[in-house]
């Protein structure tokens, strides 16, 4: 290969990269800041840079092939062979720059809007957890008072929309109150899911591999976009 390569390990404020200059055969393992980094390659020719994918790995790809330079991303299962002797940044980075040297060695990679969508999944996911805990506990504790509802969340939420003249008699009044904002609370989390599902249901509809996809027997709209974007 007449380009350089490197291998990076990155943190929040500390990077560590490792190198062998083409030339000269001498061996390069330094710490970086954030900024001093990135006016380090942009001075740099064109090189191939690999990077351990984690934590903002797709964002520093493309921060560095918008600098001209090849950027792979290797999973972490990938590297972990190579790391000698205790695990520090010049370890990893060295392991990363090995790492990458090795053929047919897999790697990864998103584009932007893969990542923006794939984090509407996970928060869209966080949402209906959350949604699902405060409706469990909400039967919990009208349980505990006698009160039993109807199977299904749907069901139960209407259920006790339907007796509130019922709960008002019976549960104490500071409980009662509780009820109601912990009511509101779900309707606004059940808000919150819907606006997210109508910015999935928009790019599943931009994206012609996601229509062909959705067009299995099946195969709905959450299933095709995180799919595609994974």
């Amino acid at each position: 290969m007449n380009f350089t390569t490197y291998g990076l390990d990155i943190a929040k404020r500390v990077f560590q990269l490792y190198w062998v200059t083409h030339e000269s055969g001498e061996i390069h393992n330094r710490k970086f800041g954030k900024k001093e980094l990135l006016e380090f390659f942009a001075q740099r020719d064109a090189g191939l840079i690999a990077i351990e994918a984690c934590g903002s790995a797709h964002w520093w790809r493309r921060k560095l092939m918008a600098l001209g330079h090849e950027v792979k991303l290797i999973h972490a299962k990938f590297v972990r062979p190579f790391v000698q002797g205790n695990k520090t940044d010049a370890a990893d980075a060295k392991a990363i720059w090995t790492a990458v040297r090795q053929p047919e060695m897999r790697m990864a990679g998103k584009t932007e809007d893969q990542q923006a969508m794939l984090a509407l999944h996970r928060m869209r996911l966080s949402l209906i957890k959350f949604r699902t805990m405060q409706v469990n506990q909400l039967r919990g504790l009208l349980y505990e008072f006698g009160i039993t509802l109807k199977g299904g969340r749907p069901a139960g939420l209407a259920e006790i929309q339907q007796r509130m003249a019922e709960l008002e008699e019976i549960l104490p009044g500071m409980l009662f109150e509780a009820v109601k904002e912990q009511l509101k609370c779900i309707d606004e989390i059940e808000a919150d899911v819907q606006h997210i599902e109508r910015r999935i249901k928009d790019w599943q509809k931009q994206q012609a591999v996601c229509r062909k996809i959705t067009e299995i027997p099946g195969v709905g709209m959450l299933t095709a976009t995180a799919l595609v974007a994974t």
